[in-house]
Parts: structure tokens; sequence; C-alpha cells
């Protein structure tokens, strides 16, 4: 768990990050950000102490009061928008910046993983990279020649490790970047969206290889935009917003949180129903998206969808011709995390054959069931004929909520619970 307080003597030893009263301030001017540090480092030369704890002109607050605690073995997710402070708050923690307040305690090896390969010398080998990036990281050169071989191995970069780092692609720096950091089995590892690059295989490598280093001990701190990620590898979290410490503890509360706050703000760009402005008689493909909303079976129009609740998706249409084997399409995508493809739901391809007459229609996708989990989700809606556009909506945004606990979860399945007795071949 994330203690914010002191802890008894039994618990310090296994204390590898101790996070306390932590400020960073930055200034929005770069001449002026420039002249700042000139003033602190004299400052500092003439041994006369500065006043980090007031804004001067321009400066905000990148983080604001931040004190967590990391235990060996545990794994912690930072949860925020961009700009909440997270890259900084790993970049304090692994000693590349000061803070401006505070006290920020390291016990162990610690790992940075805020940008893979980003340390390589381009010039030099993919092996002299090796040499110098573990280095780094404080193995000797003894320690690194008992590892090189397998950081060559996990890299999958064997043809090409004697090549300029230069000749490489993203991915092959990524994996080598990696390969260094996890085979110098640290105590601390920070994980900045670091397992977003590299393919499908490379990522499920490193999961299995950081679950690895965690039942030896190795503690993370775990940026991801993807709450997935999260839920899937912290069992604790922090959200910050605006630099601020919101709150902390288990990953599905934080995330639920994280996530209701989300939609409170991004809920005014979101209504019950859009209205689509009329098009020109030489715009119109022959038939026209006029709104766009969701309503119930009784035919009421909903704010928002409950997870586990019947819906139907009303466009309301236009038409100046007929339409024959109309196509409707929906691409739905989340608004937190990266943004991914949720669903991608078709007429044609659930072999419905869609006829449109003229005049004012209404199509409806009908839901028994809305399986999205709760969150904020923006749907791009098309209308085809074949191959031929006739209309598309870029943006509709709506909200799904939930009266039940289920965010440790990637989908809802809709279900039901049987018990049958074999014997009799019987249900009960």
């Amino acid at each position: 768990m994330i203690v914010q307080e002191n802890t008894t003597e039994t618990n310090k030893n296994n204390i590898l990050i101790s996070v306390r009263n932590v400020s960073k301030k930055f200034c929005r001017n770069l001449k002026r950000s420039l002249f700042y540090a000139i003033q602190d480092i004299a400052t500092e030369l003439i041994a006369k102490k500065r006043n980090s704890e007031k804004l001067r002109n321009q400066e905000f607050w990148a983080l604001d009061n931040i004190s967590f605690q990391l235990k060996k073995g545990e794994a912690i997710g930072l949860i925020g928008e961009n700009g909440a402070g997270k890259s900084t708050l790993l970049r304090l923690i692994s000693g590349l910046i000061k803070p401006d307040t505070g006290s920020i305690q390291i016990r162990g090896r610690i790992a940075p993983l805020i940008a893979l390969g980003a340390g390589f010398n381009p010039i030099l080998s993919g092996r002299e990279n090796i040499y110098a990036n573990m280095s780094i990281f404080g193995l000797s050169t003894r320690e690194i020649n008992q590892k090189i071989n397998d950081v060559i191995d996990f890299a999958e970069i064997e043809e090409a490790i004697d090549a300029p780092v230069q000749t490489y692609s993203s991915g092959m720096a990524a994996r080598l970047g990696f390969a260094c950091a996890v085979h110098i089995e640290p105590d601390i590892l920070l994980i900045d969206e670091v397992l977003a690059v590299g393919d499908i295989k490379f990522r499920m490598k490193c999961y299995k290889k950081l679950a690895q280093l965690r039942e030896r001990g190795t503690a993370f701190i775990l940026v991801a935009h993807n709450p997935h990620v999260i839920l899937n590898v912290c069992e604790s979290s922090i959200y910050l917003a605006k630099g601020k410490l919101i709150t902390c503890g288990n990953t599905a509360d934080v995330i639920r949180r994280y996530e209701d706050d989300l939609c409170m703000v991004n809920s005014q760009t979101s209504s019950d129903i859009i209205h689509l402005p009329p098009k020109a008689k030489s715009e119109s493909m022959g038939v026209d998206i006029s709104s766009l909303c969701f309503k119930d079976n009784q035919g009421k129009i909903i704010s928002a969808l409950f997870c586990n609740q019947p819906a139907n998706l009303a466009i309301a249409c236009l038409a100046t011709q007929k339409i024959e084997n109309a196509n409707v399409g929906i691409l739905i995508n989340a608004l937190s995390g990266q943004g991914e493809r949720i669903l991608y739901i078709t007429s044609t391809s659930d072999d419905e054959s869609l006829q449109i007459l003229p005049g004012k229609v209404e199509i409806q996708m009908q839901m028994p069931y809305c399986c999205l989990l709760p969150g904020l989700y923006n749907a791009k809606i098309y209308i085809k004929q074949g191959v031929k556009s006739l209309d598309i909506v870029q943006s509709f945004r709506f909200l799904v909520k939930s009266d039940k606990v289920i965010s440790q979860s990637l989908f809802y399945q809709p279900r039901t619970w049987k018990v049958i007795n074999q014997e009799l071949g019987m249900k009960s």
C-alpha cells in the first residue's frame, strides 16, 4: 500500500523510496527561466539560502507538496492527464532534477526507463553502447561481460549488435534500451510510457521480465495513459492533477476517481443530443444526418449510458432519395487513456441490409446491453452505399456510467448463472 506518514521500524527496511513534501516549480518564459537559474546558482555559491517556497514572476508549481513511499516488491501507478506532473516526479526521483522543497530518499540501485535508448551514442555500435549504458548504472566491466549475451538475446538484435546504433530502427533501439535497464537487476524501476513502444511480441516479453524482477523484490513506479496497463501491473496508484496529489490507494478506486473527474471536465463537450446543421442542396449526397442521441426502450432520450443496461443509438436523417443497401458504421474510441479504438461496428458486417426511404427517418442501433466500461467515449458515425460516402459525423461524445464495481475488467460481459446437475441432466 501507499504510505504517506511515518512507518514503524519493522517496515522501514522495506522502504526503497521516500518522497516527503516534494515540490518543483518551473518558469513559463525561457529567458526568465535562464535568469532565475543563474540567480539560484549565484545564491548557492555564496552559501545563501534560496527562498524556494515562493513563486516568482511567471513561475508555476509542476508538483506541489507530494508525499508517498515505495516498498520493496511494490508497484505503484502514476495516473493523470498530460501536464499533471507525472514525468516531473520520475525525473526528480531519478536525480535528473532537484526538488525546490521537500526531500527524496532512495535505497538501492535505480533504473529510470524514461526514454529507451535516449542515452545511446549513435556513432558507437550496439555492443559498445551496452558497455557505456550499463556502466552508467554502476556495473563493472566484469559484471557487464557476464550479462552482455543475455542483453543481446533479450533485445533480439544479434545480427546488428556490432553496427552503429544510428543504423537501428526506433524499435531496435527501444529493445536494446529496455534490455540494458532490466539486466542490471535494479531495486527500483521507473517506467514512463516505454511499454507502449515496440511490437506486441516485445511488449509481452517486457511484461514477463518485469514480473520476474518483481518476484525478486524489484519495485516499480509506472506511468501509462492506458488505465488497463496500470490495472494489470499495479495494486496501488497515485492520481495527480496540475501538480497536486488528488488521491492514492487501490488502483481500481483511483482510476474510477480519475475517470469520474475526466468525465466531469469533459461533460460540457458532450450533450444528450447533438443537432447537425442542414446541408446545402448542392452538398447533399442523398442522406444527411440531422441529429444523434441515445434513447431507452421507451423512446426517451437518455443523458448517459449505463453498463449492463439497454440503450439505442438513434441516428436521425433527412433523405432526399431512396437508398438501397445502406451501410452504417460506428467507430468508438476511449477519451481516457491513449484514445484507443474500442469498437468498430458496421451494419454490413452484421449482414443487415438497410433501406432508407425519402423523408425523415431514424436509424437505430439497438443494444440489449451496453458492454462499454464506465468512461467518456467518442463515436465517429458514417453512412455509406458501397464505397460511396453519404454523410459522416466525426465526433459524438457520450458518457457510460455504472452502479457496480467493474473497473478491473477490460470489458463487460453480459451473463446469467445456472447450476446443472450432470447426474440427472437437470437444471436448477
